[in-house]
């Protein structure tokens, strides 16, 4: 028997960050965990199939964003046979998570944090397995097969189910929100801070597509079939993105000012999108993305003030 189950973690609203139930042959795995607040929507998805905590062999994060991976330790209590699983660069972050909570309290403000992501606590390094490009581990019937994408971050991976022939992708093939599937398939790359590296994105689109799953699971949300389509317009919105970074460089402007004119160009580049998908762009949509264009244009600024020489 195989089992896969997209969790609406409900992170904000609802539809917008998804973590995924997979069962074969009486062994589980989840892949993300959101925040600690998105551990009780797991653990119902786990009793809705009948299936025992105990169960969980793997908890798996694609990085550690803290939408991705802020429930872990929470999570890793309730199933005392699971094993993490992450990225090397990730684990350090899950095993002592002080220096993750520091910098994004610092961002947020001690009481947004704690409103969007409560506590997260450290994590037995016992119970951590760090997997390099190309590992493999077996659940039920499957193999799952972990490639390092850099471009988002440079501690993420994607992961290949062989019995499902899905890939569940984090970040790295982008955001295809439910609400923008109103016409043609529409879907936005995360070019968030730190770690934006648009030739690597780029690279990391290609390999996902190069394994022709007959599904993508995309954190931001939901699983999609249209593998190639998806991936043609990451590339085109990577393309733009590059080419801007690569100009901003040049400019002696200042972050804040390029963070500015991106913000400008990103919308614009939005509108143009959704006329080309055939989408009417409404009040709402506009609302729902300006999170995501804002978080692009600021880790795109970010990129192009690294890209100048020193």
């Amino acid at each position: 028997m195989s089992r896969l189950a997209t969790i609406d973690c409900d992170y904000v609203m609802p539809r917008l960050a998804a973590a995924f139930l997979r069962e074969s042959k009486g062994e589980v795995a989840f892949i993300e965990t959101n925040t600690t607040y998105a551990v009780p929507h797991l653990m119902e998805a786990l009793h809705k199939e009948a299936l025992d905590p105990k169960s969980v062999k793997y908890v798996i994060v694609t990085h550690v964003h803290l939408d991705h991976a802020g429930g872990a330790s929470a999570l890793m209590k309730l199933c005392p046979n699971a094993t993490l699983l992450a990225h090397p660069r990730a684990a350090r972050h899950l095993i002592d998570p002080s220096k993750l909570v520091a910098s994004a309290r610092q961002v947020y403000g001690v009481e947004v944090f704690d409103k969007l992501y409560g506590d997260i606590e450290p994590i037995d390094e016992k119970r951590v397995q760090q997997l390099d490009d190309g590992a493999t581990v077996t659940l039920g019937a499957s193999t799952l097969s972990f490639l390092h994408t850099r471009g988002h971050a440079n501690h993420h991976f994607v992961v290949h189910d062989s019995e499902e022939n899905v890939t569940f992708t984090g970040d790295t093939f982008g955001l295809v929100y439910p609400a923008l599937q109103r016409a043609k398939r529409f879907a936005y790359p995360s070019t968030s801070p730190t770690d934006f590296d648009g030739e690597a994105a780029i690279a990391s689109v290609k390999r996902v597509m190069d394994l022709k799953p007959r599904a993508v699971g995309l954190t931001h949300f939901g699983l999609f079939e249209e593998v190639t389509d998806i991936g043609a317009q990451l590339i085109r919105w990577l393309e733009l993105s590059t080419k801007m970074v690569a100009d901003a460089a040049k400019s002696g402007d200042e972050q804040g000012t390029i963070e500015q004119r991106f913000k400008w160009e990103l919308d614009k580049e939005f509108e143009k999108a959704a006329v080309a998908a055939g989408l009417t762009v409404s009040d709402d949509d506009r609302q729902l993305m300006r999170f995501d264009l804002e978080l692009n244009a600021q880790g795109l600024a970010v990129a192009a003030v690294r890209q100048r020489p020193r």
